[in-house]
């Protein structure tokens, strides 16, 4: 089937799931690989399809309920149903913390905004993260499935800081916010490989619809700060496939799309994987992660740019009911042909293993890994969080505040300079 043929299909297949049309049937215990793909080809998105087909495996396991943690439930109940959504969708009002929309109606007109804004505000949003010492490939992915390793990156910190609906880290429900902040997110710096050493991003988003994100990325080769365009933020850079708006699915501001609702659908996801660090696949399909994957329930939401200058036609992604978090996400060119894929690797638990790690009184979203593949191009980049080549080390820190750095401070371009040297 011609990729731009495959989309058209997919949606008529998020429709024919939501009028409750039967789906191919998998069960615990079942193995995917390419030569059985035909078998889960409504369970899963055409950009996972073309993984199986290039060499990754899927371990079929029970599905399992992700609970929400206590403070966010409880927030939810005290404030849930105060949110108002405005006419055009774009923003919201009225929201202090939990899930803005606890009830969703499929046939309400704004299910789609509803469903993005609750992706905002997700169960699983933590007032503070950092992603320590994780690593990242990115090669070509050839005829027999397996990645031809091209540049090896090593991070340093991912840190995202939020301003509002915090419920775990004081100040509460907000810290001081004279600007309207909503979040700050910063990655950096780069310690490979060698010609990229110190680079960084750094970005703020705001509350505000008409106001677009702050996004500086500095160059220590140039010696110099470029301020990143709402359109380049879709842009894969340094060789690699993912872009910053694609982190954990999607991660640009919701009023920069129209969404559109295509339904709910069953499909497969990784939301309780078994290994830590991550453990990609041996031999074919070694671009994706090999591990455990289950049926979850998932609204399917079309997102399409309205920047003309951006570098997709579409997005598509699958959000997990209970979670709001994407399992993945299929993206589209500008003329409407598949173009790349965006998989995340859940694990939720307490603690990252059972032997290290911060023990949380709730489970936490653990991520093992993220791929981002190019589907035309046969091109991927993987990403262990954290990288295996640190014994006992966790990944990621939630809720930890200054413990762990997490300071206003960490996110200034001043910072990111003085971290690049």
């Amino acid at each position: 089937m011609r990729q731009s043929a495959v989309w058209v299909a997919l949606a008529l297949l998020a429709s024919a799931a939501a009028s409750g049309l039967a789906t191919a049937d998998v069960q615990p215990g079942d193995t995917v690989t390419k030569d059985n793909v035909e078998q889960v080809k409504e369970l899963v998105s055409p950009g996972i399809e073309w993984c199986i087909q290039h060499g990754m495996v899927m371990q079929i396991v029970p599905y399992k309920k992700v609970e929400w943690n206590k403070v966010y439930r409880e927030a939810t109940e005290r404030f849930g149903g105060q949110a108002k959504l405005s006419p055009d969708g774009r923003s919201i009002s009225g929201h202090v913390a939990g899930l803005p929309f606890p009830d969703i109606d499929p046939n309400d007109p704004q299910i789609a905004q509803k469903v993005m804004w609750n992706y905002e505000y997700k169960p699983y949003l933590t007032d503070d993260d950092d992603l320590r010492n994780f690593d990242a490939d990115t090669g070509a992915v050839n005829a027999k499935g397996q990645m031809q390793v091209e540049r090896h990156f090593l991070l340093d910190h991912q840190r995202t800081l939020k301003y509002t609906a915090r419920l775990e880290v004081d100040p509460k429900p907000e810290l001081p916010n004279p600007d309207g902040v909503r979040s700050k997110r910063s990655l950096h710096p780069i310690l490979e490989p060698f010609d990229l050493k110190g680079v960084g991003e750094t970005s703020i988003r705001y509350l505000s619809p008409d106001r677009q994100d702050d996004t500086w990325l500095y160059m220590p080769s140039l010696r110099r700060v470029r301020r990143l365009s709402s359109a380049q933020r879709s842009d894969a850079l340094f060789g690699q496939d993912t872009d910053t708006d694609s982190h954990g699915g999607y991660a640009g501001q919701i009023p920069w799309f129209d969404w559109k609702y295509l339904g709910e659908k069953e499909v497969l996801a990784s939301f309780h994987a078994e290994a830590h660090p991550v453990k990609f696949c041996s031999g074919a399909g070694d671009f994706a992660f090999c591990d455990v994957w289950e049926k979850r329930k998932v609204y399917v939401v079309e997102g399409v740019p309205k920047l003309p200058q951006y570098a997709y036609g579409k997005r598509l992604l699958f959000i997990d009911k209970e979670t709001f978090l994407i399992a993945y996400s299929d993206i589209a060119d500008r003329s409407g042909q598949l173009w790349k894929v965006w998989i995340n690797q859940w694990s939720f638990r307490k603690r990252a293993t059972p032997t290290y790690g911060v023990e949380y009184p709730d489970e936490m979203p653990f991520r093992p890994s993220s791929v981002m593949v190019d589907v035309q191009a046969s091109h991927a980049t993987r990403a262990a969080l954290p990288s295996a080549k640190y014994p006992g080390e966790q990944g990621w820190y939630f809720n930890q505040g200054s413990n762990a750095g997490l300071t206003e401070e960490f996110f200034s371009v001043a910072h990111l300079i003085e971290a690049g040297h």
